[in-house]
């Protein structure tokens, strides 16, 4: 019983030790879908992406949109903000 007491000061402070952030997703910061070729469409309307032709597997995912969160380094997103333009492109 002695010792099961002294454990709990312990594992309360323990509880207080900060977790470490997650790991980012491998190769978040490469350009593998090749999304820099896109960078000049930040800041304009949603719309112009219904005109051109993107790559197979591109989202285009809205403020409030549900996404999955599966990692895909080949696949381009476009990121579209609460004023109804692009305001991110990235691979994942």
């Amino acid at each position: 019983m002695r010792r099961f007491l002294l454990l709990v000061p312990l594992c309360a402070l323990a509880a207080c030790v900060e977790a470490e952030p997650p790991a980012q997703a491998p190769g978040t910061e490469s350009d593998s879908c090749n999304a820099a070729s896109f960078r000049g469409l930040i800041g304009q309307p949603r719309g112009v992406l219904d005109r051109m032709t993107l790559p197979a597997g591109t989202r285009v995912i809205g403020p409030r949109d549900a996404v999955t969160m599966d990692f895909r380094a080949s696949r381009m997103n476009f990121e579209i903000g609460e004023d109804g333009r692009i305001a991110k492109i990235g691979c994942y």
